[in-house]
């Protein structure tokens, strides 16, 4: 059976922004839809799920902050954060509300692809994750203070066997600590050792993820035991929060 393309769904208001990613897109393999506004977003998901969503963050009426919300509430789908603007603030608030990248207009379409490649990827693998054998899987359940990390299954549990929702890049990051417990990691570093490397080193985008996993993970967010910040070197994980 031929595998189904990978849908990509366009919403901006911009007719030529629309038309020129339905060409370059549709001529590299990816079944694209579009959209220009909220509303019509919503019709177009129930209609197609999409794979992946370029989001315009400056939509009028209902902005794409409000809609990145939304998704992210309801939908396991990459989000890509796309902003004429370029400011910072748009960033950051667009990370906050579980964007899986982002990217500022006018944009070349060549890492433009590439973005929406690499968040493909990540959800793909999610996705496709084989159940290893008895001993491997238990090998692979990381202690997180009072959750556990699977991660061939890429879940974060609770105390009760809850699965606590994470993002990609939320749950690569934590495998990333899980992985190298007590050794401090600087942000660059980090942004290294993701498969997302497009990332600036000099922007937040790694504390603001490191702040919403706190929320998730930590009893009292504001005084971290289990992710924390080593001053002036970066931030260390600490299995039992001790």
């Amino acid at each position: 059976m031929t595998a189904q393309p990978v849908r990509v769904l366009v919403v901006d208001d911009e007719t030529d922004i629309q038309d020129m990613l339905s060409e370059y897109l549709g001529g590299h393999g990816y079944a694209v839809d579009v959209a220009g506004s909220g509303e019509a977003m919503r019709v177009a998901i129930d209609a197609n799920r999409p794979d992946v969503v370029l989001l315009d963050v400056g939509l009028p009426g209902e902005d794409g902050l409000s809609l990145a919300r939304f998704l992210r509430e309801r939908y396991e789908l990459g989000i890509i954060m796309v902003s004429g603007a370029g400011e910072t603030v748009d960033r950051i608030v667009g990370l906050e509300l579980g964007a899986d990248d982002y990217i500022a207009k006018p944009f070349d379409p060549r890492e433009l692809l590439a973005r929406v490649k690499s968040v493909v990827r990540r959800y793909q693998g999610r996705q496709g994750q084989s159940t290893p054998p008895a001993g491997e899987q238990a090998r692979r359940r990381i202690p997180l203070g009072g959750f556990l990390l699977d991660v061939d299954a890429r879940r974060l549990l609770d105390a009760g066997g809850v699965e606590v929702p994470l993002t990609n890049m939320e749950f690569e990051l934590l495998q990333i600590f899980a992985e190298r417990p007590n050794r401090v990691l600087s942000r660059d570093q980090i942004l290294n050792l993701t498969q997302n490397r497009d990332w600036d080193p000099f922007d937040r985008s790694v504390d603001i993820r490191i702040a919403r996993l706190r929320r998730k993970i930590e009893p009292d967010s504001s005084r971290p035991r289990i992710i924390r910040t080593v001053r002036g070197a970066g931030y260390m994980f600490v299995p039992d929060g001790s």
